[in-house]
């Protein structure tokens, strides 16, 4: 058997989708890979070249709406699917999963799948907004019907976005689906480490609106004008998505002292073990894998009360769940831990057995094979 999996984001076929590479190889499989930027003698592809993955290098733009570059990408996918004989197709975000979907289809792959791992930038807009963003909320569902009526199952990651999918028509009702606890995480890469007495917040996001960026910095200033020892650390970098953070405001945070910047870390282990507490302020997520990292270290989490985020959170529990947009109500949360040090560490306890009960990658992974029946 032959196993392609294709992604808009290089980086993550490792960070990501490395657990279910090795997977899928230990069962005996013939595995290739396809993403953009993964030219021959880039050292991501001979990394995973060295793990025994075939790897193909495609024309793939994560944002953009070039028709032309669009259909260029759907071709060269068919081309390559037409090329390698691929007996199962798993695409994850929205071009692979869309333009993936339809080249298999196309070329004849016996077994097609589609990992809906969260819905993003178009799906936050609204059918009124004007510009690029009312155009995608208007034409992504459409797309993503026509591909997904063509593929054999389709994986979600939190039971809202299933849910929106079969409402709105965009999943009918012939194809399966099931909902999975997010990518999962590495319970041994990610050990517990000892809570820092200090309190000191934590948010790792591309720095996008929707991340809930500029929230988390309004709530870091409240926190920060009563309790000055509060550090508040950022990591992440500016993307190209049409919501990104401008460098000027981030300057302007840094500027004032709100916030400690770390930038963008190949390795987030080191800022998760000198916090106390993760934050993520996001407006909608499929699961975030940051905060299962954070949780299998033992950390306590403020999250908002929106679909992918609200799963990882008990209120109460192993952390506070706050409304989405709410800076009072976060800059609250976060003032309870500053106020409360023992929380942290009784939570951080507490996210760290939910991590295994629920996000052991390995499960998740076992699970995903079942459902794909390898």
């Amino acid at each position: 058997m032959i196993f392609l999996l294709v992604a808009g984001f290089p980086d993550s076929l490792l960070s990501f989708r490395g657990p279910l590479l090795e997977a899928l190889l230990a069962r005996g499989l013939e595995v290739h890979v396809a993403a953009p930027h993964l030219a021959p003698g880039c050292l991501l592809r001979q990394r995973l070249e060295a793990r025994g993955l075939r790897v193909h290098d495609i024309p793939l733009r994560r944002t953009g709406m070039n028709p032309l570059q669009d259909c260029a990408t759907l071709l060269h996918l068919w081309r390559l699917k037409r090329r390698i004989r691929p007996t199962h197709v798993l695409g994850y975000t929205a071009k692979p999963v869309i333009y993936g979907s339809l080249a298999a289809a196309w070329a004849g792959v016996p077994r097609r799948f589609a990992l809906i791992t969260g819905l993003g930038y178009a799906f936050l807009g609204e059918a009124g907004d004007g510009g690029a963003r009312g155009l995608l909320h208007a034409l992504l569902p459409r797309l993503y019907a026509l591909a997904l009526r063509r593929t054999h199952k389709v994986f979600f990651q939190n039971p809202d976005d299933q849910a929106l999918f079969r409402g709105q028509g965009i999943l009918g009702p012939a194809t399966p689906s099931c909902v999975i606890n997010g990518s999962g995480v590495d319970l041994l890469e990610y050990p517990v480490a000892p809570v820092p007495a200090r309190p000191h917040f934590l948010l790792i996001a591309r720095l996008l609106g929707d991340k809930g960026v500029r929230e988390y910095a309004a709530a870091a200033r409240q926190v920060k004008n009563r309790c000055p020892a509060a550090l508040f650390s950022l990591v992440g970098w500016i993307d190209d998505n049409p919501d990104a953070i401008g460098q000027a405001e981030l300057d302007g945070w840094l500027a004032d002292g709100t916030l400690h910047y770390l930038g963008r870390l190949d390795d987030v282990r080191p800022a998760i073990a000198a916090c106390s507490v993760y934050v993520l302020p996001s407006y909608r997520e499929g699961t975030p894998r940051t905060v299962l990292e954070a949780m299998a270290m033992g950390r306590a989490v403020i999250t908002t009360d929106a679909p992918g985020c609200r799963e990882t959170v008990v209120d109460g529990d192993n952390g506070f769940r706050v409304p989405v947009k709410a800076v009072d109500e976060l800059a609250r949360a976060m003032q309870r831990f500053v106020e409360e040090p023992a929380l942290a560490v009784r939570m951080g306890a507490r996210s760290r057995q939910l991590a295994e009960e629920k996000y052991d990658v390995q499960r998740i992974n076992a699970r995903l094979l079942q459902e794909m029946g390898l």
